[in-house]
């Protein structure tokens, strides 16, 4: 599985990619034929607390799975984005297996 992660106007640490990169590795136990993650990450408002934008996009299942979420940072906005994909890519098993 590919991983591409995109930081928007700022660089993301190496602590940061290699926490993203275990999350998405993660999404594997519910499905197993995710060919490619893409994170996004941006700081929207920079005035505010509530600022780290995380977009994540799974592309498996010959379909394509999205999320995204602002929060007080990268990490949070990762977690809530990856429990959100983890249920769809549930959903989406759960629905090919009843075919």
């Amino acid at each position: 599985m590919e991983v591409r992660i995109q930081s928007i106007h700022f660089d993301a640490s190496e602590k940061l990619q290699a926490f993203i990169q275990k999350k998405a590795e993660k999404l594997e136990k519910f499905c197993d034929n995710i060919k490619k993650v893409e994170v996004s990450l941006k700081v929207v408002k920079p005035e505010t607390a509530m600022n780290k934008e995380a977009g994540v996009r799974v592309l498996a299942l010959n379909s394509e799975f999205y999320a995204e979420k602002v929060s007080d940072t990268f990490e949070e906005s990762i977690d809530v984005c990856m429990e959100a994909l983890s249920k769809q890519l549930l959903k989406a098993k759960e629905k090919q297996q009843g075919k």
